[in-house]
């Protein structure tokens, strides 16, 4: 191994094994998955390092902040893209994505970034998306689920937004796809499917206590 290319390598490798831990929802997103393992493994660049969009391809962190009793979620009012997303940020380089989370989680919505519990710090969803407006380029997102609660925040980045709202997932999927990131119908039906997984194993793991005690 080149010794100056150690650090970039290393990088890399951390990159591949965040990947390998995300679970492929659907064709489109094991579709995302291999070109980003192939991005990634190319030497390619990976980060945005001058605004807008240079270089025309970069990682990018995705945060859902998920109230987990209500079963809502937060979405913002971007104001560049025009549409309702989830918060998030350009990964810096050589920054870690969950890092990237915490600083962004602090910078636009004024709270700390709490893992939630269905995920932990891990990303649960990958998606490649050409931006629209000036400055085009392609997000290769990474999408992590936070836990809040409905009404915690109380004040956001307004340079970046012009409004929060607290959606229901069923809310979420009503709601046009033309006036959200166009996958986030895909990640809400995923995390629906991830939350029904957890109500599931909750419930067998309390059976089975109760029929340990009888």
């Amino acid at each position: 191994m080149d010794s100056s290319n150690a650090p970039d390598q290393l990088l890399r490798a951390q990159l591949m094994r965040v990947l390998s831990g995300i679970e492929p929802w659907d064709d489109q997103e094991q579709t995302h998955l291999a070109a980003t393992a192939e991005w990634i493994t190319s030497g390619a660049p990976l980060y945005r390092t001058l605004k807008p969009a240079t270089p025309a391809k970069h990682l990018v962190s995705y945060f859902v902040v998920l109230d987990e009793t209500r079963k809502e979620l937060l979405l913002v009012a971007h104001r560049k893209a025009g549409l309702w997303l989830p918060s998030g940020g350009h990964v810096e380089p050589a920054e870690d994505p969950w890092h990237t989370v915490r600083r962004e989680c602090r910078e636009e919505l004024r709270i700390e970034a709490v893992p939630a519990s269905i995920t932990g710090d891990r990303p649960t969803f990958l998606t490649v998306t050409r931006t629209r407006g000036q400055g085009q380029h392609t997000d290769v997102s990474l999408w992590y689920i936070l836990r809040g609660e409905a009404g915690q925040v109380t004040s956001f980045d307004e340079t970046e937004f012009d409004a929060i709202k607290w959606l229901s997932l069923d809310q979420v999927l009503a709601t046009p796809e033309d006036t959200l990131d166009p996958h986030m119908h895909r990640f809400t039906r995923k995390l629906m499917s991830l939350l029904a997984l957890q109500e599931h194993a909750v419930m067998a793991s309390g059976h089975q206590e109760k029929t340990c005690l009888t």
